[in-house]
């Protein structure tokens, strides 16, 4: 890898976001470190927010309460005003409709994040005010599946310019994961179950059906237990499908944990069966960096991330039956369960390193300012 030094001539940043995750505060702080003039707006109730403060990032907190936030819009303005920026970037479609807002008339590159597939079209409005919108010069895709999805929108003679698309991989470093792996027992798992992991969200398209349903499907002799972490304990639907199921006494619900890392590292094996429209999920990525291995659909970005066989499994989605036969595979397969987890770890830490993610941002920041 080249030196960060050397990227050429660094242009002066705005980055807009909300209650950033530690892989953007530290994307941040890199920038800073590598020479970047970056300054932030963000969320003052995040986490990371007193971090980018020590480090003197923010230049103002922001939380936009929509796209249309008058009193975010204008003190984006009054900071485009008070400092000259060759660049904005949007981490959220909040802060991008309302930066390109408060930029107008003004000569200033606009990057947008973009996490998820979906929800982008040529037929809706709320997309011309954010990724299509002209002024948007670069979309920063966080998977080369997203990268793909909005090069494919298409609508009459409309589309995308490829021109615009970047995938930049959004880096971690195994530095941050150093916690404890949590007390399970305290969910009522027993010291000598076989423990399968998934977090995630209360959302239909995150397959937590199919996952009951791949669990009830083991074999009698499979002592796996599954540990729900997130706010699927509040779906009716799923606690009853988890009564009705062969052991639901295996069957764990946590509900919302600040602590969700720790029990991915607790267990042995994380699965997040999502039926689509994934980018790559930082709850893989956590439970990778832990050396625990991974059972994914192919789904989105999922594939990128964990390579089927090597660094984890890869499964079709919305097949119970195929993701209960991963579970047992590594179940009765214990060298290629350490195997995989292994594997998992080493690529977050090379593949997907942060001094990765600064050196490609820093490169398009440059090729940004260069651009006519």
């Amino acid at each position: 890898m080249s030196d960060q030094t050397e990227i050429g001539t660094k242009p002066s940043v705005l980055c807009l976001t909300d209650a950033c995750d530690r892989p953007e505060s530290e994307l941040f702080i890199g920038l800073r470190n590598a020479g970047f003039d970056v300054d932030v707006m963000c969320n003052p109730k995040g986490r990371n927010y007193q971090r980018l403060m020590d480090k003197n990032m923010v230049v103002q907190p922001m939380a936009l309460e929509s796209r249309f936030d008058k009193e975010g819009t204008a003190a984006i303005r009054a900071q485009l005003q008070a400092k000259h920026y060759d660049i904005i970037h949007a981490y959220n479609p909040r802060a991008l409709a309302c930066a390109l807002r408060a930029s107008k008339g003004k000569e200033i590159k606009i990057a947008a994040y973009r996490g998820i597939i979906g929800n982008i079209s040529f037929l809706n409005p709320e997309s011309w005010i954010t990724f299509l919108h002209p002024r948007v010069s670069k979309i920063v895709c966080v998977a080369d599946a997203i990268k793909a999805y909005l090069a494919d929108l298409r609508f009459l003679w409309m589309r995308i310019s490829e021109h615009k698309l970047v995938r930049i991989y959004k880096g971690h470093d195994l530095a941050w994961y150093r916690a404890e792996p949590a007390d399970l027992a305290q969910f009522g798992v027993p010291a000598d179950a076989f423990v399968v992991c998934s977090t995630g969200r209360n959302n239909p398209r995150k397959g937590y059906d199919d996952l009951i349903d791949a669990m009830s499907r083991l074999p009698n002799d499979v002592n796996a237990h599954l540990v729900l972490v997130g706010d699927a304990i509040d779906n009716e639907e799923l606690k009853d499908q988890v009564a009705r199921s062969s052991h639901p006494e295996r069957i764990h619900f946590t509900g919302y944990r600040n602590d969700a890392p720790s029990i991915a590292a607790a267990s042995d094996v994380f699965v997040l069966p999502s039926k689509e429209r994934e980018g790559l999920p930082r709850a893989v990525i956590e439970a990778m960096a832990y050396g625990v291995a991974p059972i994914v659909t192919h789904v989105g970005g999922m594939p990128e991330l964990v390579k089927d066989g090597e660094s984890g499994l890869v499964v079709a989605p919305q097949d119970p039956v195929a993701l209960s036969s991963a579970v047992e595979r590594l179940y009765r397969d214990q060298p290629l369960l350490e195997q995989l987890g292994r594997a998992a770890k080493a690529r977050i830490a090379t593949d997907f390193h942060t001094t990765q993610t600064v050196y490609e941002t820093g490169a398009l920041y440059t090729a940004l300012v260069g651009e006519n």
